[in-house]
């Protein structure tokens, strides 16, 4: 068998994992900014967490 016929499975596997936790960052991001505003100043959203990703929008 060739070692490399799982090769573009493999990237697709990557690919949708990525998607997939994209997906779930922006569900928690929103569920984040649907809480109250005094819970998310506690938990310190979003100052702490504004540049942890590359897609987050600064505002």
């Amino acid at each position: 068998m060739n070692p490399f016929s799982f090769a573009p499975m493999a990237v697709i596997g990557r690919y949708t994992a990525s998607l997939r936790a994209l997906r779930e960052d922006i569900r928690t991001e929103r569920i984040l900014n649907s809480l109250p505003a005094d819970i998310r100043k506690d938990i310190g959203w979003p100052e702490i967490y504004a540049g942890r990703r590359s897609w987050h929008r600064p505002d």
